[in-house]
C-alpha cells in the first residue's frame, strides 16, 4: 500500500465531492451501448452499483481531520434523519 504525504494540503474535498455528482449524473444518463442478453445484464448491474457509490458519495459530508479524509454518509431512512 502506497503512502501519499501532504495530499491535504492541494485538496479541495468540495470539487472532489461535486465530481462524485457529476459521474453519478453521467452513470444515471448514460446510453446504454449495443448489447444483448447476459452481456446487457452485466452492464445495467455495473451501472446501478456505479451509480449507487457515486450517489452515496456525492452526498457525503466531508472534512479533514488531522490531515485524514472523513466522510460522513448517513444511511438512515429520512424519516429517522435528525437533521445533522
Amino acid at each position: 500500500m502506497a503512502t501519499v504525504t501532504a495530499m491535504s494540503d492541494g485538496l479541495d474535498v468540495e470539487a472532489m465531492i461535486q465530481r462524485f455528482r457529476d459521474r453519478a449524473h453521467a452513470v444515471k444518463t448514460r446510453p446504454l451501448p449495443p448489447v444483448a442478453g447476459s452481456e446487457r445484464t452485466k452492464f445495467i448491474q455495473q451501472a446501478q452499483f456505479d451509480y449507487q457509490d457515486f450517489a452515496m458519495l456525492s452526498d457525503a459530508a466531508a472534512s479533514l481531520e488531522d490531515g485524514i479524509l472523513v466522510l460522513r454518509i448517513d444511511l438512515r431512512p429520512a424519516e429517522d434523519r435528525d437533521g445533522s
